[in-house]
């Protein structure tokens, strides 16, 4: 094994794949500011107003759920930590969109991977949301009897 050869491969590969990330985040982040400053994102926050209401989370936590949910958690990770620093989600907020998320994340990619090696697209999309709004929802609820102001969280 030629250790030079995998440090340089790994350290170049690694680069590049920052590269790619960058390329989807940086742009998603300037066009959230840019609905966010054009009121836009008010409006897609009161049509998902049901979903913030099933979940009982804020209206500003549907935004990044939609781009993680369509894009995936690499490039919706970016979305919701500028959301989180920018003091717009709670602790509620954010571990119910984590717990949706990990359960049912880049919906359109990984039914789409899955259907060309022979799986039945319909049944998997629609087991993973199940699957997905099921655990949320009681995890909403769990996280309601929590006491977040608790110095041993």
């Amino acid at each position: 094994m030629n250790l030079l050869g995998f440090l340089k491969e790994s350290t170049f590969g690694s680069i590049k794949s920052v590269y790619k990330l960058a390329l989807i985040i940086i742009p998603l982040m300037i066009i959230m500011e840019i609905l966010k400053d054009l009121k836009i994102l008010d409006k897609g926050a009161k049509f998902l107003s049901p979903v913030s209401k099933f979940y009982n989370i804020s209206k500003e936590a549907t935004f990044p759920l939609i781009v993680g949910l369509v894009f995936g958690l690499a490039y919706g990770a970016g979305v919701i930590i500028e959301s989180a620093k920018e003091s717009n989600l709670n602790k509620k907020d954010l571990y119910v969109l984590i717990i949706f998320l990990i359960s049912c994340h880049s919906v359109f990619e990984d039914t789409l991977i899955f259907v060309s090696v022979g799986a039945n697209g319909i049944l998997l999309l629609s087991i993973r949301i199940t699957i997905a709004v099921v655990v949320s929802f009681f995890a909403s609820k769990v996280i309601d009897k929590i006491d977040f102001n608790n110095k041993n969280l």
